[in-house]
Parts: structure tokens; C-alpha cells; sequence
């Protein structure tokens, strides 16, 4: 019984990482192709990293480096939309280490000043990658962020 029970279970997981894979492949390709099309807009920048992002509002003064603490407010959605954390939907803002968060976070905030509201469109290399996050996030997604730089320290 026991055998039968241990022979079923790892078929399911054999079903089950098939289907993962399928997905981060899926998610991995969808992306590459969003960011394609997404670097050909008007008001689009594309760093050396392939960082994509657009000013939304420009800010005034310096830029953090990575070894400052900086507050902003944010929210992250996946390419078709879908919101999965949002610092105004909790009506608060936050704070947090530069080097403590995603490369693309990391790159992009050191581009922007105080007051300044940027897009950042990141490819999965500078997102979560091969390990996704979460529920929400796939496998090898690419990633939206609008971002609102209030502080740094």
C-alpha cells in the first residue's frame, strides 16, 4: 500500500514540475517579447543592463547610490497587468536598504532624484529570475514597477 501510495505521489510531482517548467518557459518568453516591444515606445530607456524605464515625474537633487536607505512608494505588477503588491494600496509608504532588494530596484532607483516618479519595465535577469516569487510571480516573469521616490538617507 504504501508502495502504490509512494509510486502515485511521484508521478503527480513528475506532472506537477512538467507543468511548472512549461509555465517559467512560457512566462520566460512572453517576457523577452513584451520588453521587445516595449523598448521601441516613445519616452522609453533602456540601460546597459537592459533596465527599461520612463520618467513619469522628475524629481529635483541627488540620486541614492546603493549603500543608502531610501522611502519610496510603489507597485508591482506582472506584463498583462496584474497587481501583486502595492506599498498605496496599504497607504503606506517604505523604506529599505538599496542593496537589500531586486538588481532591477537597485539600478533603477539610483537613477531617479527625490520627488521623482519612474515605470521600470525589468527583465527576469534583474528580477526574481529562475526562482520566480511567490504565487504571483513566475518563473523567469518579467516585471512592472511604477516607483515614487520620496527620500534617502
Amino acid at each position: 500500500m504504501i508502495e502504490a501510495y509512494s509510486e502515485i505521489m511521484e508521478k503527480f510531482q513528475a506532472v506537477a514540475e512538467a507543468e511548472s517548467a512549461e509555465k517559467a518557459k512560457e512566462a520566460g518568453k512572453e517576457g523577452i517579447a513584451f520588453l521587445e516591444e516595449n523598448a521601441k515606445k516613445e519616452g522609453i530607456t533602456v540601460t546597459e543592463s537592459g533596465l527599461q524605464y520612463e520618467i513619469v515625474t522628475a524629481g529635483e537633487g541627488e540620486a541614492p547610490t546603493e549603500d543608502k536607505e531610501v522611502t519610496v512608494h510603489y507597485e508591482g505588477t506582472t506584463i498583462d497587468g496584474k497587481v501583486f503588491d502595492s506599498s498605496y494600496a496599504r497607504g503606506e509608504q517604505i523604506s529599505f536598504g538599496l542593496g537589500q532588494v531586486i538588481k532591477g530596484w537597485t539600478e533603477g532607483l539610483q537613477l531617479m532624484n527625490p520627488g521623482s516618479k519612474y515605470k521600470f519595465y525589468i527583465p527576469q535577469e534583474l528580477a526574481y529570475g529562475e526562482r520566480g516569487a511567490g504565487a504571483d510571480i513566475a518563473p523567469f516573469a518579467a516585471l512592472v514597477f511604477t516607483v515614487e521616490l520620496f527620500s534617502f538617507k
